[in-house]
């Protein structure tokens, strides 16, 4: 059965924003990345990260509940023409049984706080090789950062459209420094967990970048997420689509929209013995 993302797939794979270079940079330095590594890319929906790290690895496997996250991937992956990904329907509860061969690399990105933590890390321990290890990147949200304007304008749009729960993310808290709420991590939550886990030696990081967006570009991250994609809003999207560009563009006219991210990145190995 699919999930509200599979509407989402699209917009997911054109809107969402990249992960930094110095992420990428981080991952080829950290695992020694030569081309002869096997990778897998858990929960990746349209292959945001797989995609990247393909040319880096020997084979890269992509993992996602979502059959229409995966199609989207396999076609951007012909588009670039990668042959080295291999796309499978399965999420965090699979891993031990998708038959993988030994992984040298598990990377996770944005999707970390939607799977059963601790029973992956356990499984994972049976799944990476000796040498390997995980890295798991997130949106964090940034405190006391000052915010700019524009957002509350999505977000009022969104409350008519969806109702206020719905609107601030399925009842999730409010962090209004984070830009997706869906996506957001709790970084000490998270440094705790990794640090009881099998791959307790672990180091973090953290990037600011500022992004640009179009109009047509903020509109299209909203219909990228699961709270407020086209299966959400069925035939109001169209609805939607035309009463937020009016209001984002009756905000500020120059249809450009700043926004500072912050992204974290955890690597976790197993101690040294």
């Amino acid at each position: 059965m699919s999930t509200p993302f599979a509407s989402a797939a699209p917009y997911y794979a054109r809107y969402r924003p990249p992960y930094p270079r110095e992420f990428h940079a981080l991952l080829a330095d950290r695992f020694v990345l030569d081309g002869s590594q096997t990778v897998l890319d858990l929960g990746s929906g349209p292959g945001t990260l797989g995609l990247s790290l393909a040319p880096l690895a020997d084979h890269v496997y992509a993992v996602d509940p979502e059959p229409a996250m995966l199609a989207e991937g396999a076609r951007l992956a012909e588009e670039r023409g990668l042959t080295n990904l291999s796309w499978l329907r399965g999420d965090d509860a699979a891993v031990t049984r998708l038959c993988l061969p030994r992984i040298d690399l598990c990377v996770i990105g944005r999707a970390f706080h939607r799977m059963d933590r601790a029973r992956l890390l356990t499984d994972l321990d049976g799944v990476l090789a000796p040498r390997g290890g995980l890295a798991v990147v997130a949106s964090l949200h940034r405190p006391g950062a000052p915010r700019p304007a524009w957002p509350a304008v999505v977000e009022e749009v969104r409350a008519r459209f969806l109702g206020t729960a719905r609107a601030e993310g399925d009842g999730q808290e409010a962090r209004e420094d984070c830009e997706d709420r869906e996506d957001c991590e709790d970084w000490a939550e998270l440094g705790d967990l990794l640090a009881k886990s099998p791959f307790s030696r672990v180091e973090t990081h953290q990037w600011d970048r500022t992004v640009r967006r179009t109009v047509d570009e903020v509109v299209g991250l909203q219909l990228s997420l699961a709270s407020s994609g086209p299966a959400v809003l069925g035939d109001r999207t169209a609805a939607f689509e035309t009463e937020l560009r009016r209001a984002l563009l009756a905000h500020d006219p120059c249809g450009t929209y700043v926004r500072t991210l912050r992204t974290g990145a955890a690597v976790a190995t197993r101690p040294r013995r």
